[in-house]
């Protein structure tokens, strides 16, 4: 039977469409104390726990440098910045700061003053020290160091106000990029942020484990006194990795949401009468190249992987049309988004013309593909590049990310698949670049990228366009960035994915899916059924 497809606005039941989502992708349609879920009565009777089925599995809990996509939403009901990103429209709103923006003294240094009364969930004060000791901590991670490059130094000047002295100005996306940084006990050692760490968010960890099969508990914080406390007495998180799990999770009723809708089971979901919508984001399967590791360290061996696949019947076969084929490093509905100069599509012609310029015509590789959703498109994918003239073996597996570190040898891979989606931490175009292709990991010992020509002038056209003041400036800048990428592709998107949620909204209050990866309780009260 030809799957059905869904609107990005979702439905309600079988039929009737929530309305909630329109135009979410960045203007955003809810923030955090709105509501998308509009059955849901003002005079239901409150309950004491919010169910829910995350899609992801995580062994850390460590709030620096966490990218993982269950517990970095976990991390933003536990923790709070100085001020925090709403998933749902990515606006910025004090969290630990008193007042709504840092108050400016210079181009290059600002001072934010602590909320009132603001406590960690053992009870003890937040301090500017823990401030200084959470943002040292972040800016020496090799995840997140790359974000806060600008920063020159975080100090206290007293016990409820940090100073934040800059590099260069770079005022339009500071507060943004102030929220990458979640605040703990300075006194808090390694193996207690690695295994039991305590934060000054509405929710405080009652129990973790992380693993396949595993759950995570959370309590309220008693001693929260910020803008969105707990709603209910716990909240207990059923980590499903299987779609079929999920699915049959939220149609018996035994979660109240879950993220990662599996498309094919959409309709049986809805059906059920909950509700499932689609929201567009950044969220996307990429090819990365072993750029060290000859012939993938020619652009145009590159190029033709792009060109052999058919992309869209990719997303009409395996996506059900909850998708939009690449056009540039960001999707059509970013307001930054540019048209790339270099676009892929479909033609095996073009891709087998590419592979004669770089003597490859017999090229044979592995496709390491992540064993997670995007184990369904490596079929299709394998034809195509089989009819380009690539002769391709796939190994389904877990990415040894661990493995994939800095190093003078060539690493032992040709080609990956798998899927990311970093605008969890905010949307402008800096974060979503530096993530990929700034001086981190993912350059210096997966795609191995770092030190080409290409790599350095995007570097330079980064800096530029950090220090560029000029809003339309800047976007010229990031455009000529956009068409590098697009032109070189070490990592690139095959397509942006929708993000699917599916929710029983009769007994979420005041719930709204987002356009990445996790689910987002804050201000959520769960209903009676």
């Amino acid at each position: 039977m030809e799957q059905p497809k869904l609107t990005r606005r979702g439905f309600l039941g079988a039929t009737a469409a929530t309305g909630a989502v329109a135009a979410m992708a960045l203007a955003g349609c809810s923030s955090s104390g709105s509501s998308s879920s509009s059955a849901a009565s003002q005079s239901a009777t409150p309950a004491t726990t919010i169910y829910a089925a995350p899609a992801y599995q995580s062994t850390t809990v460590n709030p620096v440098g966490n990218s993982s996509a269950l517990m970095y939403a976990a991390t933003l009901h536990v923790f709070e910045g100085l001020y925090d990103l709403d998933l749902h429209n990515y606006k910025t709103y004090k969290a630990l700061a008193a007042e709504d923006d840092p108050e400016k003294i210079s181009d290059t240094e600002y001072q934010v003053t602590l909320r009132d009364g603001a406590k960690f969930s053992d009870g003890t004060d937040v301090t500017a020290a823990d401030v200084v000791a959470s943002f040292e901590a972040n800016m020496a991670n090799e995840t997140y160091g790359a974000f806060l490059s600008f920063i020159e130094a975080v100090t206290a000047v007293d016990e409820k106000t940090v100073s934040i002295t800059l590099k260069y100005p770079f005022e339009t996306l500071l507060k943004g990029r102030l929220a990458v940084v979640k605040v703990f006990p300075a006194a808090l050692t390694p193996d207690q942020l690695d295994t039991a760490p305590i934060g000054s968010g509405p929710w405080k960890y009652d129990s973790v484990n992380g693993n396949d099969g595993g759950t995570i508990t959370f309590k309220p914080n008693e001693y929260y006194n910020g803008s969105l406390p707990a709603t209910c007495e716990e909240m207990d998180w059923n980590i499903l990795l299987d779609s079929t799990s999920r699915t049959t999770a939220i149609t018996d009723g035994s979660v109240m949401a879950i993220e990662n809708v599996p498309d094919a089971n959409a309709e049986q979901i809805a059906n059920s009468g909950a509700t499932v919508e689609y929201v567009p984001g950044f969220a996307l399967p990429f090819f990365m190249f072993n750029t060290k590791k000859a012939p993938f360290d020619d652009p145009r061996v590159r190029q033709a992987f792009f060109y052999a696949v058919d992309t869209q019947k990719l997303i009409d076969s395996q996506m059900a049309g909850h998708a939009a084929a690449a056009t540039s490093f960001l999707p059509e509905a970013y307001e930054n988004y540019h048209r790339a100069s270099t676009v892929y599509e479909y033609d095996t012609e073009k891709a087998k013309s590419l592979l004669a310029e770089a003597n490859q015509e017999n090229l044979t590789c592995e496709l390491m593909v992540n064993n997670n959703w995007v184990s369904s498109l490596a079929a299709q994918i394998q034809q195509d590049l089989e009819a380009a003239g690539i002769t391709v073996t796939i190994n389904e597996t877990q990415i040894p990310w661990a493995n994939l570190a800095p190093s003078e040898s060539i690493l032992p891979y040709d080609v990956m698949l798998t899927p990311g989606d970093p605008s969890c931490f905010g949307n402008d175009p800096d974060l979503l670049m530096t993530w990929w292709y700034g001086d981190n990991v993912w350059t210096q010992g997966r795609s191995c990228w770092k030190g080409t020509p290409e790599w350095t002038q995007l570097q330079d056209l980064l800096q530029q366009a950090r220090e560029e003041a000029d809003a339309s400036a800047q976007q010229e800048i990031w455009n000529q960035c956009f068409d590098i990428i697009a032109e070189n592709v070490p990592i690139y998107p095959l397509f942006h994915r929708e993000t699917g949620t599916a929710y029983i909204s009769e007994e979420l209050e005041d719930f709204a899916p987002i356009s990445t990866t996790g689910l987002i309780f804050l201000g959520t009260t769960p209903l009676e059924k």
